[in-house]
């Protein structure tokens, strides 16, 4: 289990055992993980943090990353039914999105609000109907309750729809989020006979599209209205855990410091293309979504699906700001995968739509099984078979598999010894995961170096151990396991006739 991981499942195991929930501004996210996570847990039987498993702490992620695949069935109207398709299967089949959704960490939730937040705004627009602005603003706070970083996507899609309003391309207008032509009506219609179309002359005032006329009394200000509200009451309910602790508002804009120093890099620095050979290391969904853009820039032109733009508009602005910031990781490279996988099947529809003969339409078929086998391939590989492996680029910093011997040498020892409960002390920097792999000790304490431990049955140190410790460890026998790419933790056992410590 990495790092991350480790320390969501402590706070998991915190709130099994009764505890509130405390935001923590410094370096923990928000709360939406652990309150979709512990009653999870809980209908799997958990009922402490000993008894936790990983399994049933990435089963929530797991069912987050499969509805997100459902929930492309709902922008059928905004995006074309084809698009929409595309984007599910490289959701359910592309390595990023399925590798993350088996990881105990914010992203796959956070990547789900954000698209619930594009489904039910556009909806509220469209339709001018209160009840999807209220589910936008709920969507809104899951994603700032999920991760602060969701300041930079509301940034991005109020540059992106200001951008869109400039260029008249009808982002809001009455054919704002329409269906598009190749759907809406079910005639079909080539990608080119979009250029002959008349551009929607006035696009924010009317965002309304289709069935606007059976609602005039709901204006643009009541929807906005109704959103901010709904986001407002939504982010104080989650992040005081529904009224126990109110402190985590004052705590909320207390992280803006700690994020912008963290967003210095603290040893995770990367250059400004890291992401790209993240997303796709073949290119090869970067030049589908090439063809996704020309077919945007072409539905801009005639005044059609322009949430095709916005989205165009306000994938790029993630990506240029992310790339930005010297911080990375991989799994922050989900946040662009779903501009990515809509622009892909945008691109896709586009060349379907150019091609009339039977025969070049099958080529396309066989083209487009064959991407997706590909990228079922890379899946396997890199989810399923080498999950763990230091070569593979989402394994960032993974805790190796040899760490899984650690508790279990620990317990044989424990069993030739008769030792039932062994006082172990860990003396280490940063001492996790070990707190999840030593769960089912009870007598583990933890030391900083320097620290004075006191007597133990068991040491586990770093490889550099100095001073005072040294000398107390000079007849214990060490055991060597790695815990990270180039760490090692050493499992310090006495010799067999010294005094038990229980």
């Amino acid at each position: 289990m990495h790092t991350d991981e480790s320390i969501n499942a402590y706070i998991i195991g915190q709130l099994l055992a009764g505890e509130k929930y405390h935001y923590d501004p410094r370096d923990r996210h928000g709360p939406v993980l652990y309150l979709l996570a512990k009653p999870v847990a809980q209908l799997c039987g958990a009922k402490d943090f000993a008894g936790l498993t990983e399994a049933e702490l990435r089963l929530t992620p797991i069912i987050v990353g499969s509805a997100t695949v459902l929930m492309f069935g709902a922008g059928g109207e905004l995006f074309g039914f084809i698009p929409c398709l595309i984007a599910a299967l490289l959701f359910a089949i592309a390595p990023l999105p399925v590798y993350y959704s088996r990881y105990f960490i914010h992203e796959t939730l956070f990547v789900a609000a954000t698209l619930g937040l594009m489904l039910s705004g556009g909806c509220a627009l469209q339709k001018k109907s209160l009840l999807p602005a209220s589910l936008a603003g709920f969507c809104a706070a899951l994603m700032l309750a999920t991760k602060e970083t969701a300041v930079i996507h509301f940034f991005a899609l109020a540059v992106a729809a200001v951008i869109c309003r400039l260029l008249g391309s009808g982002c809001a207008g009455q054919g704002a989020l329409s269906p598009s032509p190749q759907q809406g009506d079910g005639r079909g219609e080539k990608a080119d006979d979009l250029h002959h179309k008349t551009p929607c002359p006035n696009p924010l005032p009317a965002l309304a599209g289709r069935g606007s006329e059976a609602r005039p009394s709901i204006t643009l200000v009541k929807i906005f209205a109704v959103a901010a509200l709904t986001f407002v009451i939504a982010t104080i309910l989650l992040f005081t855990w529904f009224g126990q602790n109110w402190p985590a508002l004052a705590d909320l804009f207390r992280a803006i410091p700690y994020f912008a120093g963290r967003a210095g890099g603290q040893g995770h620095e990367k250059s400004f293309g890291y992401y790209f050979s993240i997303l796709d290391p073949q290119f090869l969904f970067f030049i589908v979504a090439a063809a996704g853009i020309y077919v945007v820039i072409c539905d801009a032109v005639a005044g059609t699906r322009p949430a095709g733009l916005l989205l165009a508009i306000y994938g790029l602005l993630i990506v240029l700001i992310y790339s930005a910031i010297p911080y990375k990781t991989p799994w922050l490279a989900l946040n662009f995968w779903l501009p990515l996988a809509l622009l892909c099947g945008l691109g896709i529809e586009g060349i379907w739509l150019q091609i009339n003969s039977a025969a070049g339409r099958w080529i396309a078929v066989i083209a487009i099984a064959a991407l997706l086998l590909v990228a079922g391939q890379q899946t396997k590989t890199l989810a399923f078979d080498r999950p763990a492996d230091e070569r593979n680029p989402l394994a960032y910093a993974h805790t190796t598999e040899d760490i899984v011997g650690l508790p279990a040498r620990l317990a044989e020892i424990c069993r030739e010894r008769k030792l039932a409960e062994p006082r172990i002390a860990v003396v280490a920097a940063d001492a996790w995961p070990l707190p999840w792999y030593l769960r089912k000790f009870s007598q583990v304490g933890y030391w900083q170096p320097g620290q004075e431990t006191g007597a133990a049955d068991f040491f586990i140190t770093t490889s550099e151990v100095s001073g005072k410790l040294a000398d107390q460890l000079k007849d214990f026998r060490p055991e060597y396991f790695g815990v990270r790419p180039n760490v090692l933790l050493v499992l310090w056992t006495p010799p067999e006739n010294q005094p038990k410590h229980e």
